[in-house]
């Protein structure tokens, strides 16, 4: 007689029919859930929590030259850098969900064409790269770019991007945010600028380890100078009404005398107010040259040359 079974069917281990490939598909297809979920947590938390820190200020610290950043609200800092930052970067940051697609065709036939690369990048693109992401990467992290920028376009809003972006952004070698770089190059912070104060640090935005906010020579100079010009259309036009809806406009006010030296800051020792000349020209130092041999004792001199002959004292 066969043994019966005492343990209840529903309470049988089943063995699992799925072949290891599937397996495989099914973590990872679960992996790409949880990070889904995990990254949407995240952004979720940074529309009420400042970002600690990002991934290049830890770099910097790696590096030795540590990292400076005081945080200031969007409603603090001077709307005159708010609106540098619109003019210089993205023009369209009210009136676009993320993306500005016309920017970025027209960045693409400019790369296709040759010369100096430049890229389409909006503010909120920008602002996804530095507070979650990284510096290069390629295409792989222009993806994981994309869907950060989708996340803080629909749970952080306008205002919170702007903030986000003028806190983090590198405004110098181990300086982050506006309010710092202000305090560093003009001696008091973010909440009164003047035009040109405001458009020399949005200048510096694209290369912050290049070029310099104070005294600017060259490209940074007329650059600042095209942003400060720019910052009246800004105004007229009222793109950065988006940023200041539903709260109170900051007043304008001017920049502070500064009685101080502006304040010294992580990196510094790094800097030169005169550029260095490229590696490529750089001469090695040579051995000096060898005294030249003795000349033998039966050489002949060399001949000096004739004398001139001297007119007759007769005039003839």
């Amino acid at each position: 007689m066969a043994r019966r079974q005492t343990i209840p069917r529903y309470k049988r281990r089943r063995r699992s029919t799925r072949s290891w490939p599937r397996r495989i598909v099914g973590w990872i297809v679960k992996l790409v859930i949880a990070c889904f979920a995990i990254s949407i947590l995240w952004v979720l938390a940074y529309r009420f929590v400042n970002p600690p820190v990002t991934l290049t200020m830890l770099g910097d610290v790696v590096a030795g030259r540590g990292a400076a950043r005081d945080w200031m609200p969007v409603e603090t800092i001077d709307r005159d850098m708010v609106r540098a930052a619109i003019s210089a970067e993205d023009s369209t940051f009210c009136s676009h969900h993320g993306f500005n697609f016309a920017a970025i065709e027209d960045a693409m036939k400019r790369n296709a064409s040759g010369g100096r690369i430049r890229g389409g990048s909006t503010i909120s693109q920008q602002t996804a790269k530095t507070t979650f992401l990284w510096n290069g990467g390629g295409y792989a992290r222009k993806g994981v770019e994309a869907w950060f920028t989708f996340l803080i376009e629909h749970l952080w809003g306008k205002r919170r991007i702007m903030e986000v972006y003028l806190n983090n952004a590198e405004t110098g070698i181990a300086t982050y945010g506006v309010n710092a770089a202000s305090e560093r190059y003009y001696g008091h912070d973010a909440s009164a600028m003047s035009p040109v104060e405001a458009a020399r640090i949005a200048a510096v935005l694209p290369l912050p380890k290049k070029r310099g906010a104070v005294a600017p020579k060259g490209f940074t100079r007329r650059y600042g100078n095209t942003i400060a010009a720019r910052i009246g259309v800004v105004a007229r036009d009222g793109l950065d009404s988006c940023i200041y809806k539903g709260i109170a406009v900051p007043v304008n006010k001017a920049p502070p005398p500064v009685a101080r030296k502006p304040r010294p800051l992580p990196g510094e020792e790094y800097e030169s107010p005169k550029p260095l000349p490229p590696v490529e020209n750089a001469v090695e130092p040579s051995e000096p040259a060898p005294p030249p041999p003795a000349a033998p004792e039966n050489s002949v001199e060399a001949a000096t040359p004739p004398e001139q002959p001297q007119p007759p004292s007769n005039g003839v």
